[in-house]
C-alpha cells in the first residue's frame, strides 16, 4: 500500500512545483514593468507639487492654442511655447487676440508628429532654465503625449502638469502609446525618433492611392470611349 501511495504523492509534489517555477520565470519580465510604473507613479506625484514655469503646447488642433492663449492670460508670468500646429501667422493672430506679448511667444516649426513635438524642444527647454511645464494639448491626445514627454522630459527632469483640453473625440487606441513610447526610447539610446521611416511610409501610402485613383479613372476613361 505504501509503495502505491509513493509515487502518486511524489508526482503530486511536483505538481505542485511547476507553477511556482512558472512564476518565477515571469520575473524577469515583471520587473521591468514594475519598475517602469514606478517611474510613472513617482513623476505623476511630483507634478502635484511643482509650479511651472513654461506653458507647452502640441499644435495639431486650433482648440489648444486658444485654450493655451486663454491660460497664459490669466498667468502673465509664464512663457509660452507652442511646437507646430497652425501656420505660424495664425498662431500668432490667436494669441495677439487675447491680449498676449509677442516676447512671451515661442513657436517652433522643427516637430512632425508628437514624439518631435518633445524631442525637438526639451534641450532648448532645458537651456532656458525649465524644469517644468504646463502640458497643453487635446483630451483624447493626453495619454499619449504624457507617455512620450514623461520619457523624452523626465530624461532632462523635467516635470509635466496636464492641462487636458476637452475634444469630444473618443481616446486614441493604447497601440499608439506603445508605439511612441518605443520610438521615445529609442530617441533615448540613439538620437533618433524613426520620425523620417514614419514619413516615408506615409508618402508611400499615398503614392499607392494615388496609383489605385488613376488606374480607376483610366478604366472609366476606357469605358467612356468605348462607349
Amino acid at each position: 500500500m505504501l509503495l502505491r501511495m509513493y509515487p502518486r504523492k511524489q508526482q503530486h509534489l511536483l505538481n505542485k512545483t511547476k507553477p511556482r517555477r512558472s512564476r518565477l520565470m515571469l520575473l524577469p519580465l515583471l520587473i521591468p514593468v514594475l519598475a517602469v510604473s514606478l517611474f510613472f507613479s513617482y513623476r505623476h506625484i511630483k507634478s502635484y507639487f511643482v509650479q511651472p514655469e513654461a506653458i507647452f503646447v502640441l499644435g495639431g488642433a486650433e482648440e489648444r492654442e486658444s485654450f493655451a492663449a486663454e491660460f497664459a492670460q490669466r498667468h502673465p508670468e509664464l512663457d509660452i511655447w507652442v511646437s507646430s500646429g497652425s501656420p505660424e501667422w495664425y498662431t500668432q493672430r490667436i494669441f495677439a487676440k487675447a491680449g498676449i506679448l509677442k516676447e512671451r511667444l515661442h513657436i517652433d516649426r522643427q516637430a512632425v508628429d508628437t514624439v518631435t513635438n518633445f524631442t525637438t524642444l526639451v534641450d532648448e527647454l532645458k537651456a532656458e532654465g525649465i524644469d517644468s511645464v504646463y502640458l497643453v494639448t487635446s483630451d483624447n491626445h493626453m495619454r499619449r503625449a504624457r507617455v512620450i514627454g514623461e520619457i523624452v522630459f523626465g530624461s532632462r527632469g523635467i516635470i509635466l502638469k496636464p492641462l487636458p483640453v476637452d475634444s469630444e473625440r473618443s481616446p486614441e487606441p493604447i497601440e499608439k502609446c506603445f508605439r511612441d513610447g518605443v520610438r521615445s526610447i529609442l530617441w533615448l539610446t540613439t538620437g533618433h525618433t524613426g520620425a523620417t521611416f514614419r514619413k516615408t511610409s506615409d508618402i508611400d501610402r499615398w503614392y499607392k492611392g494615388q496609383t489605385t485613383n488613376n488606374k480607376q479613372q483610366a478604366t472609366k476613361d476606357r469605358k467612356t470611349h468605348g462607349n
